[in-house]
């Protein structure tokens, strides 16, 4: 009896027993809150940045509330970001009180761009927050250049440079998001990481609030315990082998996929890619994303939109042209470092046979 091949998930962790051994140590140290294989975590991911330390939370979401709480947004503060992104650096502008300003993006990069960022400064922006969305840095000289404080979200991008800087490196603070499929994973997770280490102190005094000698009505518990930062010290010493991966299915799609009428990832003069998502562009002759999501499905291919969402729509807002044009073409097709060889092979076959009809 032949069986049918599985399908292949448009992304999943990369663990093993590494990870295992890590999370069993730490459930037979009998110390599974936050403790120090947390503080661990916080020094290895600052290390690989390059900066003077971290504060891991319990979300990529928390990270972004507590950087802009660190960098003194207050209500009336107005924050810029961009429409094509996840929900979350909206909420979290939105939870301490201040205004969200949604600009477009680059036509090619996905990124937010650094002109309609220009267009949407007043003289209440307090920060700009900056996705790197999908694995390719955003514009960051443009964008420093705005003379605004810069919160990158290096969630999708870790280990990419742009103009010869780490992501993470130019900005105010930087935030990091370790959910189950992100670039590095700890399950459910975060952190916030800067030079500047009286930020650091205050993040570090918003994380928490037991034992504190003044009661900050802004504090919350945000800590990540020792057993997802058990899971993010094994990812970690596993993180360029990941990155490796990523670059090789990448580097067999692109040849692939090169005769194609599909739209391939850009990476802009002075930037890298670390291929968190393989996102192409449709021809419109392919049909709707959502159509060519459902056929692939029957093939055995899980593949997505690469945001949900976008921004001005869940607010109702016109314009928005270039983000309009990423929602009816970009489609993200499945990459993870645990893809096998078959898995990969099955995919391009099945693109292929699919948009060559």
């Amino acid at each position: 009896m032949t069986t049918a091949p599985s399908v292949i998930l448009h992304s999943r962790p990369t663990v093993g027993s590494d990870e295992l051994l890590a999370l069993t140590t730490v459930i037979g140290s009998g110390h599974l809150a936050q403790g120090p294989r947390v503080e661990e975590f916080e020094q290895g991911m600052a290390a690989l940045l390059g900066l003077a330390g971290g504060v891991a939370v319990s979300s990529g979401t928390a990270a972004l509330e507590v950087a802009l709480k660190s960098l003194g947004v207050a209500p009336g503060d107005e924050v810029i970001l961009p429409s094509y992104v996840c929900a979350a650096p909206w909420l979290a502008v939105v939870r301490v009180g201040a205004l969200p300003k949604i600009v477009d993006i680059e036509p090619d990069s996905y990124a937010i761009d650094p002109a309609e960022a220009r267009k949407a400064l007043s003289s209440r922006t307090s920060a700009i927050i900056v996705p790197h969305l999908f694995g390719l840095p955003a514009d960051l000289t443009a964008l420093q250049s705005l003379g605004v404080p810069l919160i990158e979200d290096c969630a999708q991008t870790l280990g990419a440079t742009e103009a010869g800087r780490p992501v993470g490196t130019v900005g105010a603070v930087t935030v990091c998001s370790f959910y189950a499929t992100k670039l590095l994973c700890t399950g459910e997770g975060g952190m916030v990481l800067s030079n500047d280490r009286s930020l650091l102190e205050r993040a570090r005094a918003l994380r928490e609030y037991d034992e504190e000698p003044v009661l900050d009505d802004r504090a919350f518990n945000y800590k990540m315990t020792d057993l997802q930062a058990a899971l993010g010290l094994s990812q970690l010493r596993r993180f360029p082998s990941f990155l490796e991966r990523r670059s090789a299915i990448a580097a067999t799609y692109r040849k692939a996929f090169a005769s194609m009428s599909l739209g391939l990832p850009i990476i802009p003069p002075g930037r890298s890619h670390r291929y968190y998502r393989f996102v192409v562009r449709l021809p419109r002759e392919a049909g709707s994303v959502a159509s060519v999501i459902a056929r692939l499905e029957q093939r055995g291919v899980q593949c997505r939109a690469p945001v949900f969402r976008p921004l001005h729509r869940y607010r109702d807002l016109a314009g928005y042209p270039v983000t309009e044009e990423a929602v009816a073409q970009a489609l993200s097709l499945p990459i993870y470092p645990s893809m096998t060889e078959e898995e990969v092979t099955r995919t391009i076959q099945m693109v292929s046979e699919e948009l060559s009809r």
